[in-house]
């Protein structure tokens, strides 16, 4: 993360995804029978369903060096978003170079051939915008909410980067510091740092990719030479392997000539394969804990794997999620928060805060994690998890039940696509373009959960909310007793 630590900026993400088509001229145009965002809010807000879904309108195609292009017009703010996803995250960086997917982020800010460093910024600042960029498991992105009238300023911007960096050892070394410190300040040197967002897949998961510590090992990050960074540029910040989003009050013949004249001379390259991220079906329950020095109060997290992405039952578990611990409403609030006083409150989700259910490409948690006493045991607290989710296996949900979810979900798919000056609807439509070749799906989501049924949510829950399919990780406040143990062996203080 450039300007805010990752952690915040996962917090504050919003869902959005796009998806297109390689190879393919052809464009993909929606239809332009749009409800209006205000009619929209205003019966969200009355909690009932406009005559009309909700229908992004999207423009799709892809350049011949493979780059996918997605345009959206809204003409809510005289505003865009120019968003440039690359298929390169946290997971799928080459061994040995843990963290460089986000060190790399960082250089992406350290210069190109027309804007040294510190150019970029110049340029979004004094154009009255704002930009940044984040890693993310399946991806990085950068971006900028900027005045229309400078999108064709921003897509030379985001160009000239993209066909190749000026970066200097100094610039590396420099943001290996400011990386290193990153680590220092939001995990090692803060409570419940990495808790559970970092910590949880090292835990659940046995595949490397998906389980390795994905800010880097600190000698990982020092090993990283420019010969390094030149040759993970040209492997992964290639056309063909990105997306590019516009969103906003933009005329789509226009912007696509622009993008057309910026981009389409910028050669693609021989990407390197993804990798295998696999995981088998987990038979046993796994229960870990670990001591944190600098936590007030004991912690609990606890996670399930994911059905796989875009299934029925994948589906169904967006509405679980709903149910179980989104509001103040949700099952597990009401037990551990209201009845129990387990806890003052509890966070949880898909992709939990490093994103959406939407945005991300291969395994995944559900997890839900908070804070308790040092009074309350984890037997209790185990026993109160068991017996709300017990709930969707020993018979099926009320209409009622499902109708309240559905409410829930199209209000959190209105907030995102409405989101952030419009970065919430580039989100989605960049990670469904890069991911499924179908920006489109922005507009079939709410249809899909409908398709859900009380009998899909009950056999969703069984398979995958059994305990045997769960890891859960605590935290205990206070120092290691086995590395205390390790130090006065050795006679240390």
């Amino acid at each position: 993360m450039k300007k805010t630590s990752l952690l915040a900026a996962s917090i504050i993400s919003v869902l959005l995804v796009g998806c297109g088509q390689p190879g393919s001229p052809a464009s993909e145009q929606a239809s332009d029978e749009v409800t209006p965002i205000a009619e929209q809010l205003a019966a969200k807000a009355d909690n009932v369903s406009p005559v009309v879904n909700y229908n992004v309108p999207i423009e799709y195609f892809t350049l011949d060096n493979g780059l996918k292009v997605v345009l959206s017009k809204d003409a809510t703010a005289p505003t865009v978003v120019i968003a440039v996803y690359y298929n390169i995250g946290f997971r799928n960086e080459p061994k040995n170079r843990t963290g460089f997917a986000h060190l790399f982020e960082h250089m992406m800010f350290q210069g190109s051939a027309n804007l040294p460093k510190g150019e970029f910024d110049k340029l979004t600042t004094g154009s009255g915008g704002f930009n940044n960029g984040s890693t993310r498991f399946d991806f990085t992105n950068y971006f900028e909410i900027v005045p229309a009238h400078k999108l064709e300023t921003f897509l030379w911007a985001e160009a000239d980067r993209m066909k190749g960096l000026a970066i200097t050892q100094e610039s590396l070394t420099n943001q290996q510091g400011v990386v290193k410190n990153e680590v220092k300040v939001n995990v090692l040197n803060q409570p419940y740092g990495g808790f559970p967002w970092l910590d949880m897949p090292q835990y659940a998961y046995s595949n490397w990719y998906n389980a390795h510590n994905f800010y880097g090992d600190l000698k990982d990050l020092d090993a990283a030479n420019l010969d390094d960074v030149d040759a993970f540029f040209n492997m992964y910040y290639a056309p063909n392997n990105a997306a590019l989003v516009v969103v906003g009050d933009i005329d789509t013949i226009e912007a696509k000539a622009m993008v057309e004249t910026y981009f389409s001379k910028i050669p693609s390259a021989e990407i390197a394969p993804q990798p295998d991220l696999t995981e088998l079906r987990q038979e046993k329950e796994q229960v870990f804990n670990k001591f944190d020095k600098l936590a007030p109060k004991p912690a609990y997290a606890f996670a399930y794997k994911m059905p796989e992405r875009d299934t029925p039952e994948y589906y169904a578990m967006g509405i679980i999620d709903q149910i179980l611990v989104q509001g103040e409403d949700s099952l597990l609030y009401q037990e551990l928060v209201k009845n129990k006083q387990i806890t003052g409150d509890i966070g949880g989700g898909i992709n939990y805060l490093l994103g959406n259910m939407f945005n991300y490409n291969g395994p995944m948690l559900w997890m839900s994690s908070f804070t308790h006493d040092d009074n309350v045991s984890r037997d209790e607290i185990k026993a109160a998890l068991d017996s709300v989710i017990s709930k969707f296996t020993e018979k099926p949900l009320t209409q009622e039940e499902m109708q309240r979810a559905i409410v829930k979900i199209r209000s959190s798919m209105f907030d995102a696509i409405d989101g952030f000056y419009g970065f919430g609807r580039a989100d989605l439509l960049a990670s469904f373009a890069l991911f499924d070749d179908k920006p489109s799906k922005i507009n079939e989501l709410e249809a899909n959960f409908k398709q859900v049924t009380p009998e899909l949510i009950v056999k969703t829950a069984k398979e995958y909310l059994r305990a045997t399919n769960r890891t859960i990780l605590t935290v205990t406040p206070g120092d290691d007793p086995a590395t205390k143990a390790g130090a006065a062996d050795k006679g240390e203080e």
